[in-house]
């Protein structure tokens, strides 16, 4: 999921412009689509006829088990592909606590995983209560496993591998008796070439020149536990390398299939939309998130846009509306009308005409035990920041909370989740249902805030948030006011609601704080409207929200 270096993605590729030399070597999908029942067509003319839910614009935070085999060794990101990257921090790991991946392998990661201390149920509750109000969860990583019981992967799947439970059905579950709407992340489109690092081997050492195990396939497990299985079907690296392979990082360049990317098969797109569909068509997800540039396989194939025609068709048919939601990375101004705009680890920085999501983690995307033995989890107060500043720019914030190999999630993860809980508990009415006002909101921060780069990684760029701060919203007649942080010296002035700003011309009657409902002492000047706290400071004062009226 984490593309560490910022992707240099040309728009022409974005919007299916951009050939490759290699493109024209693998079959291109047609130019006119063959028609599917329903409204919603697989073009991106069609898409943009969709229109975001309610639902979704109103729930404004969901939380998300980013959780996988790839979170058993407990040791950070990407670490189906860092295990196989000679000299890495995850090979070196890998080497010392399993043995060299020329003989145990990423296949046999997830021989080894078990997940026996999974409680679905007790964690979606947990986000819940910690004011949650969707929940999402991996159904597959571009480790190519899925987490379900997949038709089209048959064997590589987690009924069948590792814990040989249904790890997609147990989230749903508890998802739908805590009545939370359901979410799956896919990733998998990119395992062809994210695993090419799979393909090598040591070119220093006494192992030097001996393959990986990622070349394998069923003839040579035999006398194995994974006898009669064929690593290809995880793997998928039974092709040539991209032109420009593996650790330098052509992946990163590579994500929208350009940049001399080894180019998927037909085969291979249309194996990846059919477990797509059978996962929709399986647990009925109200909401997809496409870790893809655009929709997945795009512009090498049209998987991904069947895919969002057929998710729209079937919300349409069964509640008459659209009530599905689609996301996307680093999209054209046509895409994100046809599907949400979602920035990693970032957020936009101005008030967006259209709803779009910012996905971001407490720590690393998956289990990092070393974030925990150094606590360098993110804080609450910094998590309820971004939710505050997100939703003034008419956006949803998405936080992982990452689970451990065996399903649980550790004592500090847990205090920071009950933490949020607190301020959300007693500020939630100035969170929900809210729309942007006329300005996002005032102070210097956001003078210090970092442009986003490629898909977004422009969180924690700018300076710390201060009581000269404010993030405003709206809803039912009212404004809403958050100062960023506790006034010390006991009164802050709101420039943006003085009488000579020209934003808010009505006359103010009453201003509350909103955590205690206290009403508060304010003069509304020309050049703001000076409000003064209480002596008295509610929990969880980081973040204090104001309704105006």
């Amino acid at each position: 999921m984490n593309r560490r270096n910022a992707l240099k993605l040309g728009m022409s590729a974005l919007a299916g412009v951009y050939l490759s030399p290699l493109l024209s070597q693998t079959r291109l999908f047609s130019n006119i689509p063959l028609p599917i029942d329903g409204l919603f067509q697989p073009t991106w003319d069609s898409l943009e006829k969709y229109q975001v839910p309610d639902w979704f614009r109103d729930a404004k935070f969901g939380m998300w088990a980013h959780w996988g085999p790839q979170c058993e060794p407990e040791a950070g990101d990407w670490y189906g592909r860092g295990m196989y990257e000679e000299g890495s921090r995850q090979y070196k790991f890998h080497v010392e606590k399993y043995g060299h991946p020329s003989k145990f392998g990423f296949k046999d990661i997830i021989n080894i995983w078990k997940a026996d201390n999974w409680n679905p149920q007790e964690l979606v509750d947990l986000y819940k209560d910690a004011g949650a109000k969707y929940f999402m969860a991996m159904a597959n990583h571009h480790d190519n496993l899925d987490l379900y019981n997949s038709k089209f992967q048959p064997e590589w799947n987690s009924t069948k591998m590792g814990p040989k439970k249904d790890i997609i059905a147990g989230w749903e579950k508890a998802a739908r008796k805590a009545n939370l709407p359901f979410a799956v992340s896919i990733h998998a489109a990119h395992a062809w070439n994210w695993f090419d690092t799979a393909q090598g081997a040591d070119k220093n050492g006494p192992l030097a020149g001996i393959p990986y195990d990622g070349r394998l396939t069923k003839e040579d497990g035999k006398g194995t536990w994974w006898e009669g299985l064929d690593p290809q079907d995880l793997y998928a690296q039974n092709h040539p390398l991209s032109e420009r392979p593996s650790r330098d990082s052509s992946v990163h360049s590579q994500w929208d299939w350009g940049d001399g990317a080894s180019i998927p098969t037909s085969a291979y797109s249309e194996k990846f939309h059919n477990r797509t569909i059978d996962l929709i068509e399986k647990y009925n997800p109200d909401m997809l998130y496409f870790d893809d540039t655009a929709l997945p396989l795009w512009p090498v194939s049209d998987a991904g846009l069947r895919i969002a025609a057929h998710m729209y068709n079937n919300s349409l048919k069964k509640n008459k509306t659209v009530q599905a939601v689609i996301t996307g990375k680093i999209l054209t101004e046509q895409q994100r009308k046809a599907i949400v705009w979602d920035i990693e680890k970032g957020q936009s920085n101005e008030i967006e005409p259209l709803a779009w999501q910012t996905d971001t983690c407490i720590g690393n995307w998956h289990y990092d035990r070393d974030v925990y033995n150094e606590k360098r989890y993110k804080s609450a107060k910094t998590v309820i920041h971004t939710l505050i500043d997100v939703v003034s720019k008419n956006g949803n914030l998405m936080l992982n909370i990452p689970v451990r190999g065996d399903g649980s999630i550790d004592e500090l993860e847990r205090a920071i989740v009950k933490e949020v809980g607190v301020w959300m508990k007693a500020n939630s009415k100035s969170i929900y249902g809210t729309r942007p006002w006329k300005i996002f909101g005032e102070g210097p921060q956001q003078a210090s805030a970092g442009a986003l780069k490629a898909q977004g990684f422009n969180e924690g760029k700018g300076k710390p948030y201060t009581s000269e701060d404010i993030r405003f919203v709206q809803k039912d007649k009212k404004l809403f006011a958050t100062v960023m942080d506790w006034p010390e010296n006991g009164s802050v002035l709101i420039k943006s609601l003085g009488k000579g700003a020209g934003y808010y011309t009505n006359s103010i009657k009453q201003v509350k704080l909103v955590s205690t409902g206290e009403k508060l002492k304010f003069t509304q000047h020309n050049n703001g409207l000076e409000v003064h706290f209480p002596n008295q400071k509610p929990k969880a004062s980081f973040a204090n929200a104001l309704e105006i009226v």
